[in-house]
């Protein structure tokens, strides 16, 4: 297939470009750079397959690139401090963005994969989160940006759907991490893995009993390929359903690493998730899909890289 993939230069998106690519598919990255990495793609740069254009998907692209197959459409900021410092680009890439890409697989007849998030059930009243559960989300609170946001671009792939008979496909993809997370983006698993690694205190925020569920990219990434594949328009939850605290995986950065750094706790910011866990039962049953890689085995996996990474990391 000819694949684009918007934000293919991010942490997730960098490595779905690499399993296309060994797939035998060739890929266009449409990407801005507000958050991807040029040295996440350095690798493909040879690759006669893949083509990389630096390029913000809030102006229209149909008529430039030609046609393709298939759109995975991965472009936004996901981190809390990435969505935090470009609050108003986030809104944008969610929506006007989604609009573009959407236009573009009409204009293509192409399929057309959002990449949603377990964002948009908020700060969830049922647990674990199915995808018929419609959420709790504060529109107005400082996470909003990135919450509502992405469930417009759900409700703009809902209406091309409906409107346009387009096939379009959503996935809301639960915390992901691996190498290329860039260890200063205020996610769990890079910040606790940049500070131990640096020796300073890991940062808890509220009292450590939150929890959270934590998949491999690899694992991830093998879900979208098959949720691209398969005839389902979705949602469909992508995740680890192992479920931890941020005290436990705190604690077993610190044993991955072998650190003696120790535990700082801070004031919980506001609207933050107090549980998160994804129900698979849709994944499993319909694309076969579940994650291999439990948490400390994905953490000896990336610990290489953030070895190379975390010291020239800056907060």
């Amino acid at each position: 297939m000819r694949t684009l993939v918007t934000g293919g230069a991010g942490f997730l998106g960098s490595h779905l470009c690499d399993a296309l690519i060994a797939q035998g598919h060739d890929v266009l990255v449409l990407d801005n750079l507000v958050t991807g990495k040029r040295e996440n793609i350095a690798h493909l740069a040879r690759e006669p397959r893949f083509q990389f254009e630096e390029k913000d998907i809030c102006e229209p692209f149909a008529e430039k690139f030609g046609e393709f197959d298939f759109i995975f459409h991965l472009a936004s900021p996901a981190s809390p401090f990435d969505y935090a410092g470009h609050g108003i680009e986030t809104l944008r890439v969610n929506s006007v963005g989604t609009l573009n890409a959407l236009e573009a697989a009409k204009k293509w007849n192409a399929g057309l994969l959002l990449a949603s998030t377990s964002e948009c059930y908020g700060d969830p009243l049922e647990h674990p989160q199915k995808e018929t559960y419609w959420g709790n989300v504060n529109p107005i609170g400082p996470r909003s940006v990135y919450d509502e946001s992405k469930r417009f671009a759900e409700a703009a792939v809902a209406a091309y759907r409906r409107y346009h008979n387009l096939n379009g496909k959503i996935v809301r993809i639960f915390n992901t991490y691996g190498p290329r997370l860039q260890p200063n983006d205020g996610r769990v698993i890079s910040n606790f893995m940049r500070q131990a690694l640096q020796g300073e205190a890991l940062t808890i925020f509220g009292d450590g009993s939150q929890t959270r569920s934590f998949c491999y990219v690899s694992d991830l990434v093998d879900g979208l390929i098959r949720m691209s594949a398969s005839d389902s328009a979705g949602p469909v939850n992508l995740g680890n359903p192992g479920e931890f605290t941020i005290r436990e995986c705190a604690e077993l950065v610190l044993k991955v690493t072998g650190s003696k750094s120790k535990l700082k706790f801070e004031p919980l910011p506001q609207d933050d998730p107090k549980q998160r866990k994804p129900d698979i039962m849709l994944a499993k049953k319909i694309l076969g899909w579940e994650p291999r890689i439990a948490l400390e085995e994905g953490l000896r996996l990336c610990l290489p890289y953030f070895q190379q990474h975390a010291q020239a990391a800056t907060v």
